[in-house]
């Protein structure tokens, strides 16, 4: 399995476990994601969740090797958004990486070491509150490849950072480490480099003995509206024909042994 998930004390820890290509997601890994989340949020005994990976990486995107290749296609082409899709709390879809059209109850914290890049700083900007540790690094990264963000990337970058911000990330694709992130609002928390998680662990613990009504319905209200969140995934959604004009062929470079380490040079 690529992805676990555990449960203790009222909080949920989803761990990515694709290590060797540092926790980036394939078509079997989104369904998993997808699938750990739908769970969590059935779960009356689960308070809060974590999302993490192993093997001090958080999530370097979606695995450019399948999209590359052409082995991703019939998942990505199931993934179209009906027109009169409104509602993601009664109604969850899937997205590209999982759970990233979710909207859950229940509060999910990001706990990041490593790359949180490209598809991965979405799925971490689809958890309510972030931990980087140091040395953790987040970034458009999938900018130089033609790649698009379809997981809510540019929903949620803007409300988190503001529209500059968010701008200045979504067009240079630059990468950012912890220390940034923590003065523009993306992480919540920084932590010593391989304390994310038990960090993310206390917090989580914290949420556990409020009185959970009252907080779950401030957190709700809150969040943008569920139908405009909606109306904005399926206007995000229509970028995704970029990816069959630029994305396919940069992806095949990316596989190819271009950019790696995030390099925004040899592209």
């Amino acid at each position: 399995m690529t992805v676990t998930s555990t449960t203790q004390d009222g909080i949920t820890t989803i761990t990515i476990k694709r290590p060797e290509v540092r926790n980036c997601v394939d078509p079997a890994t989104a369904q998993l994601l997808f699938d750990a989340f739908l769970a969590f949020e059935a779960d009356e005994a689960a308070r809060v969740a974590i999302l993490t990976g192993e093997g001090g990486y958080f999530c370097a995107g979606f695995d450019l090797k399948s999209a590359g290749s052409g082995a991703a296609d019939a998942w990505i082409s199931g993934l179209d958004i009906p027109e009169d899709w409104s509602d993601p709390m009664s109604a969850p879809l899937p997205g590209p990486m999982g759970p990233s059209r979710l909207m859950l109850t229940k509060p999910v914290i990001a706990a990041i070491e490593g790359p949180a890049v490209a598809g991965g700083m979405e799925l971490a900007a689809w958890c309510d509150m972030r931990v980087m540790a140091e040395g953790a690094v987040t970034g458009v990264f999938c900018r130089r490849w033609g790649v698009p963000l379809i997981d809510g990337g540019t929903v949620r970058l803007p409300r988190i950072l503001g529209q500059g911000r968010a701008n200045d990330l979504i067009l240079t694709g630059r990468p950012v480490e912890a220390e940034e992130a923590q003065v523009m609002g993306f992480a919540d928390r920084t932590c010593p480099a391989g304390e994310a998680l038990a960090v993310a662990t206390a917090l989580a613990r914290d949420l556990t003995r409020f009185p959970q009504a009252c907080m779950l319905a401030d957190h709700l209200s809150a969040r943008i509206n569920p139908a405009d969140l909606a109306a904005a995934l399926r206007r995000e959604w229509r970028s995704a024909r970029a990816f069959a004009a630029e994305g396919r062929a940069g992806a095949a470079r990316f596989a190819g042994g271009k950019g790696r380490s995030g390099d925004f040079g040899d592209i």
